[in-house]
């Protein structure tokens, strides 16, 4: 009988996307958990039986070649399909007992999950999230390239690879140094916020986007010369004085106890809100799962939040 023609690995195909996301063999092989030449030696394994070179190397870093650019995004969807094979096997089997992959943007992260995690952990004992931080646009790239299973980020998401469940609004406050003109006032009217200078954070950031809209509308100017690597940076920046900022709901309630160095307020008839909502890849095979945590989360944070964030209520 004629030998059956090889097809290339799951494990190949694996290095071969880690390689080209790294642009470095030895990046790769660290994230990978396995030795640079055993990595080698599985890529070399793969051109062979494809026939074709995948990578070339220079001093800039490992390059891909004009046949390995070809051939990348179907190796990232090969992985994505087996990623999600494996994960309905997983879900067939265990239920909630697989570790699931969850992105948060490091503006709402830290202020919401404490709240969460215990809660659903409470419900689920054999439930685990890998809880990572990164930017939205970072976050809804991982979902779709599977290095995340579930992300909460800000909405809108109009993605038709994506599905979303809205979760809750936040507000924004308006938040100055104690001795500001606006400093005592519980509500300030928009008007009051002409020709201020707002700081907010560095640009790769969502809410710096989210602030600069929120100051052309109301007539105010974004301070970019001085810009927050963090919330925490952004406040401590209003309480020296260089200029006054919006700061998110959670924030304030996590953070900010006893904040004599500045003073918190809410803008009169035009409260400034933002919407976070649960998103997972519309075609994975635990999606109802997603939509049971989403209700879970609603709940949670309805009971221990309720007076910071308004839920929205069966996700509308």
């Amino acid at each position: 009988m004629p030998a059956q023609p090889q097809t290339p690995t799951f494990r190949q195909i694996e290095y071969f996307v880690t390689i080209a996301s790294r642009s470095s063999y030895r990046r790769a092989a660290e994230e990978l958990g396995v030795s640079q030449p055993a990595l080698t030696t599985q890529i070399r394994s793969l051109e062979t039986l494809l026939g074709l070179p995948l990578f070339e190397r220079s001093r800039s870093g490992t390059l891909l070649t004009p046949e390995g650019r070809e051939l990348l995004e179907q190796a990232r969807q090969l992985l994505l399909v087996m990623r999600e094979f494996r994960e309905n096997a997983d879900t067939i089997a265990q239920g909630l007992q697989t570790t699931y992959k969850l992105g948060v943007p490091p503006t709402l992260g830290p202020y919401l999950l404490p709240h969460v995690l215990p809660a659903l952990h409470a419900r689920h004992h054999r439930l685990k999230l890998y809880v990572r931080e990164g930017p939205p646009r970072q976050l809804l790239r991982g979902l779709s390239e599977g290095s995340y299973d579930i992300a909460i980020v800000p909405l809108p998401v109009d993605r038709d690879d994506l599905s979303v469940e809205p979760l809750f609004t936040e507000p924004l406050k308006f938040v100055v140094p104690a001795d500001h003109r606006l400093a005592g006032k519980a509500t300030v009217s928009p008007t009051q916020l002409r020709g201020e200078k707002v700081l907010t954070l560095e640009g790769q950031h969502h809410f710096h986007h989210q602030v600069q809209e929120i100051c052309q509308s109301l007539g105010a100017n974004v301070q970019r010369d001085y810009e927050g690597t963090s919330l925490d940076t952004l406040r401590q920046m209003v309480v020296m004085g260089l200029g006054v900022a919006f700061l998110p709901g959670l924030y304030v309630h996590s953070e900010m106890h006893n904040p004599e160095a500045l003073h918190v307020s809410e803008l009169k008839a035009k409260p400034i809100r933002r919407q976070h909502g649960l998103v997972w890849r519309a075609s994975t095979p635990s999606r109802r799962l997603y939509r049971e945590l989403a209700v879970q989360i609603r709940e949670i944070v309805g009971d221990r939040l309720g007076e910071v964030v308004k839920v929205i209520e069966d996700g509308n």
